[in-house]
């Protein structure tokens, strides 16, 4: 079984995740520790925990999703993995942060693997299906447990709401597909842990989400 922890870091409040299991192997996701402590929160909670980072992986490249990419690359010696169509999203990291005044960040590594679509990706004894949901970014995958019934959704989806298309390679109609073809043809029951925010559920969204007016 999957244990599912969230780090709310930055100053964009972006979620990271920490998924680990039975084997005490665990992925980092998404992480956006910019500060310091932050940093050695995420650190205290692994070691406290004592779990063993295997994988870091990127549901897209949003700089506040990636400001901790290179201290957990550095700290437990791993390799990014991210879709390969958000690399010119990574590589706009530098002209994000001077947009909106973001200054002494870690720049990101690059990806020493690309993660594709419809493919199962592994850490300890657990797996997880990767679904391509590209509107937010042009490159957005996120990552699903059919066995625990979650999501990580990245900034797809959030409750009563959804993720911004105003950024470079968005799109509203592309993530309105994502949001219905993708992420709702999941189970109602589903988990859905956002990249900002509370968690919701496919049921409570397919109903009730904007998206759908």
């Amino acid at each position: 079984m999957i244990k599912v922890h969230k780090l709310t870091f930055n100053p964009f409040s972006e979620n990271t995740y920490i998924l680990s299991d039975e084997t005490n192997e665990c992925a980092i996701i998404d992480p956006g520790c910019y500060f310091s402590e932050e940093r050695e929160l995420l650190k205290n909670y692994i070691e406290s925990n004592g779990l063993k980072p295997t994988k870091l992986w990127n549901t897209h490249c949003h700089l506040d999703h990636v400001f901790g990419n290179f201290f957990v690359a550095n700290e437990w010696g791993l390799e990014l993995g991210m879709h390969k169509l958000d690399l010119p999203t990574l590589k706009h990291m530098p002209t994000a942060a001077t947009m909106y005044g973001v200054t002494g960040y870690q720049e990101s590594p690059e990806p020493s693997y690309f993660i594709e679509e419809d493919t199962v990706i592994e850490f300890g004894n657990s797996k997880l299906e990767v679904l391509f949901t590209p509107g937010h970014a042009p490159g957005h995958i996120v990552f699903y447990s059919k066995e625990d019934q979650f999501v990580i959704n990245g900034d797809v989806l959030f409750q009563g709401s959804y993720g911004r298309y105003d950024l470079p390679g968005g799109d509203f109609e592309v993530l309105k597909k994502s949001i219905t073809e993708v992420m709702f043809s999941l189970p109602d029951e589903t988990v859905v842990y956002s990249g900002h925010g509370n968690e919701t559920t496919i049921g409570a969204e397919r109903y009730t989400n904007p998206i759908l007016m």
